[in-house]
Parts: structure tokens; C-alpha cells; sequence
């Protein structure tokens, strides 16, 4: 099979690999020490949501599972296109009460949490991405991970309309190149403005 794929010039699809949103933390540090911009403490998993009383308990199970802790609530939202988001923010109060960055470790567990659950239950196709927000008070940036390819891009809306930063995207590409698995075709870099947790 690999022979046909190589002379028709396709290549395997990538397999998700969610382990990888264990790498933000120390993408976070290096960003920070990149371009001054901070984790602000929200991320959001974006899937489209099935009909059935299935994958309602499912729901209702992720967003208990998160809420078990003595963390914020964590907020569903549907966007413009069907997509439904869920939506966490972090729970260290020391983050909150000082200057101190939120903890995107416990961050990225609790996201992690959210896809593992779905996918192991079947719906890893209806999952579309997750993404962390940052901020250097003035601009915003969310990394992405595209689920179904396994990398992650930088997106930096800028202004109130719909653009973007791009050399502000182009410039996290080369600091964070190092700790995580970028997406290498920028096609694929696409625009989630609006997005909660950004």
C-alpha cells in the first residue's frame, strides 16, 4: 500500500497525537521569552456535536468531569458554523490575584481530558481543534492544534475585523518551531476568529 501511495504522491493521513498538548507549556515559556506574550489562562475544544441522547450524556459527562474540581465552571457555546465549543479556563487563584502567569499546565491537562474523552468514545472525527490563548496585553495569539493533522499553527487576529497578524504569526512559527509539531502547510493555518478562549 505504501508503494501505490508513494507513486500517486499521496501520503498517509496523520495520526492525532494529544500527547503533544503537553508541549505547550514549554512553548509558552519560549514565546514569552520570544515576544512577550503571556498565556491567558482560557483554552476551548471545538467539535461538531452529534444528535442523539448518546452524545448529550457524553457532553453533559466532559463538562462534569472538569467541573469535579474546585475550578471555574466550564462553559459550552455554539459558534456561527455548528461547531460547538468548550470552553476552560484555569483555576490557579494565585494566577488571578497577581501578575503571575495562569497555570497552562493544569490548562492543557484539563484540555487534554476533554479529547481523550471524546475520542475515546468514538467521536475523535467530530473533533476539529483546541487552542490556547496568549497576550502581551496588546496583541492576542492562540495557539491551535488541528486534530485530525496533529500540529499546531499560530493565529493572531488583529483589530476588530477579521484579519490577522500575519507577521506576528510568521515570527512565532520561527520561536516555537522547536517545541512543537507545526503545521508546514500554512493553507492549513486557518482563522478561527471569535473563537472563545482567544
Amino acid at each position: 500500500m505504501s508503494f501505490w501511495r508513494a507513486l500517486l504522491g499521496r501520503s498517509a493521513p496523520a495520526k492525532p497525537d494529544l500527547d503533544a498538548l503537553f508541549s505547550l507549556p514549554s512553548a509558552a515559556v519560549t514565546l514569552h521569552a520570544a515576544s512577550g506574550l503571556r498565556p491567558v489562562g482560557t483554552g476551548s475544544v471545538a467539535f461538531r456535536a452529534s444528535e442523539g441522547a448518546a452524545f448529550a450524556e457524553l457532553e453533559r459527562d466532559v463538562t462534569a468531569l472538569l467541573n469535579a474540581g474546585e475550578g471555574p465552571p466550564v462553559e459550552q457555546t455554539t459558534d456561527d458554523y455548528g461547531y460547538t465549543w468548550l470552553v476552560v479556563r484555569s483555576s490557579d487563584p494565585a494566577a488571578r490575584s497577581t501578575e503571575a502567569a495562569p497555570d497552562i499546565t493544569g490548562l492543557v491537562t484539563d484540555l487534554h481530558a476533554v479529547n481523550s474523552t471524546l475520542e475515546a468514545n468514538g467521536y475523535g472525527p467530530s473533533l476539529l481543534c483546541s487552542l490556547v490563548g496568549f497576550t502581551d496585553g496588546e496583541r492576542s495569539l492562540a495557539l491551535v492544534y488541528l486534530y485530525k493533522r496533529g500540529t499546531f499553527y499560530p493565529f493572531a487576529p488583529t483589530g476588530g475585523g477579521q484579519r490577522r497578524d500575519n507577521a506576528l504569526e510568521l515570527q512565532v512559527e520561527a520561536a516555537i518551531g522547536d517545541d512543537l509539531p507545526l503545521e508546514k502547510d500554512r493553507s492549513r493555518w486557518f482563522p478561527v476568529y471569535g473563537a472563545p478562549g482567544l
